[in-house]
C-alpha cells in the first residue's frame, strides 16, 4: 500500500525541497517578502499537483488492465476510457505548469477527483486487486481521506487567493 505515500510525497515534494533550500537561503542577508514567499509556495503547490497527475497518468498506461477492472463491466469502451482518462491526467499535469491555465486546470483537477472517485468505490466494493482495492471497503478508509487531501490541496494551495491582509502585514 505504498501508492498513497508516493502520491503524498509527489504532492508535497516541491514544497519540502523549497523549504529545505529556503532555510539555507535564509542564512544569507537577502530575504524575500511575505508576498513573494506566498506566491512561491503557490507555485510549488501547482508543481506538486502536476507531479501527482503525471503519476496518475503513468498508472493508466502501466496498469491499464487493472484500471479497466476497476470499472463496472456494463460500462462500454472501458479500455478506451482508461486511456482517455490517462491522457486527460497528462493534460491536467501540463496545464498546472502553465501559468495562464493554472487556475482553470486546478478547477478541472478538483472535478476529476470528484468524478473519478466512484470508480474507487466500485473497485473497493468488488475487491479489485489494484493499489489496495483488494482490501475491500476498508480501503476506502484510506482512499477517501486521500481524495479529500487532494481536493483540499488543489483548493487551498492552488485556487484560494493569497489574502491581501497577509500581504500588507509582512510587506515591510
Amino acid at each position: 500500500m505504498i501508492t498513497p505515500i508516493i502520491i503524498l510525497l509527489l504532492l508535497t515534494g516541491p514544497m519540502l525541497i523549497a523549504g529545505l533550500l529556503g532555510r539555507r537561503q535564509r542564512q544569507h542577508p537577502a530575504q524575500s517578502s511575505a508576498q513573494s514567499l506566498a506566491l512561491a509556495r503557490q507555485q510549488q503547490a501547482f508543481w506538486g499537483l502536476s507531479l501527482a497527475f503525471i503519476f496518475f497518468a503513468i498508472g493508466h498506461g502501466v496498469e491499464t488492465q487493472g484500471m479497466v477492472a476497476m470499472l463496472p463491466p456494463w460500462l462500454p469502451v472501458r479500455l478506451e476510457l482508461v486511456y482517455a482518462t490517462g491522457l486527460l491526467e497528462l493534460v491536467i499535469a501540463a496545464g498546472l505548469l502553465i501559468p495562464r491555465f493554472r487556475i482553470r486546470t486546478a478547477q478541472l483537477a478538483i472535478g476529476v477527483f470528484v468524478i473519478f472517485f466512484p470508480a474507487n468505490i466500485y473497485a473497493a466494493m468488488h475487491q479489485v486487486g489494484l493499489g489496495g482495492h483488494q482490501w475491500g471497503p476498508v480501503y476506502l478508509l484510506l482512499r477517501a481521506p486521500l481524495q479529500c487531501i487532494l481536493i483540499a490541496w488543489a483548493y487551498y494551495f492552488c485556487l484560494k487567493p493569497i489574502p491581501v491582509r497577509e500581504q500588507r502585514k509582512h510587506s515591510y
